[in-house]
């Protein structure tokens, strides 16, 4: 569940609103454990619930491996912690499923 504060950091982004949302918190991780971590939670969630990664500072070398996997993400600065919003986008429809 979403603390007050991270639930301003998802107002704060374009991450859908109605979706469910999980926790992690990586502020008192050693780099890279804070990557393969959040690597290996989105792994195991359905694709519907949103991130949100707690950290001390700006996941740099994270967001290049989202780009790759689909997420779309959004950092939003908070007074005492760096919160990363990754969802999966809207998968594309084909013409057969419409």
């Amino acid at each position: 569940m979403a603390s007050t504060h991270q639930r301003v950091a998802l107002e704060r982004t374009d991450a859908p609103p109605d979706r469910p949302v999980d926790v992690l918190d990586v502020r008192t991780l050693g780099p890279p454990e804070p990557l393969v971590r959040t690597l290996e939670r989105l792994a195991d969630l359905p694709d519907e619930t949103i991130l949100v990664q707690r950290n001390d500072r700006q996941p740099g070398f994270l967001y290049p491996k989202l780009e790759a996997r689909g997420y779309a993400f959004e950092t939003v600065e908070l007074e005492t912690e760096t919160v990363t919003v990754i969802w999966r986008r809207e998968p594309t429809r084909t013409a057969e499923e419409r």
